[in-house]
C-alpha cells in the first residue's frame, strides 16, 4: 500500500515539475526581450516571433521578426534579425533587408 501512493506521489511530481525545454524556452524568450528592448529603447510597443531556431551545444541562430511601434509614430516597422546566442548571451546580430535582392547589413558583434 506505501509504495502505490509513493509511485503516485512520484507520477504527480513529473506533472508539475519544469522540463528542461520550458526553461530553455523561457530563457530564450528573456534573452531575446532584453535585445528587443535594447534595439528599440523608445518604443512605445513591440512584440517579436521566432520564426526558425538552429542549435549546436550552447550556441543558437535564431531568426526573428519584430515588431515595433515607435512612441510618436501609428504605422508598425517590421525588422528581420538572425541572432547568434552562445551560453545564454546575445554575441552577434544581423539585420536581414525585408525588400527581395537587397543586401545585408555587416554583422555587428556585441
Amino acid at each position: 500500500m506505501g509504495y502505490r501512493l509513493l509511485i503516485a506521489a512520484a507520477l504527480c511530481s513529473f506533472l508539475v515539475l519544469p522540463s528542461p525545454a520550458q526553461a530553455n524556452t523561457g530563457e530564450i524568450a528573456g534573452i531575446i526581450e532584453k535585445f528587443v528592448v535594447g534595439q528599440f529603447p523608445q518604443s512605445a510597443a513591440h512584440y517579436w516571433v521566432i520564426n526558425e531556431t538552429q542549435w549546436d551545444g550552447d550556441e543558437m541562430v535564431v531568426d526573428l521578426h519584430t515588431i515595433v511601434v515607435e512612441r510618436q509614430q501609428m504605422q508598425p516597422m517590421l525588422n528581420h534579425f538572425i541572432l547568434l546566442i552562445v551560453a545564454g548571451e546575445v554575441k552577434g546580430v544581423q539585420s536581414v533587408p525585408l525588400e527581395p535582392g537587397a543586401e545585408c547589413s555587416p554583422e555587428k558583434e556585441t
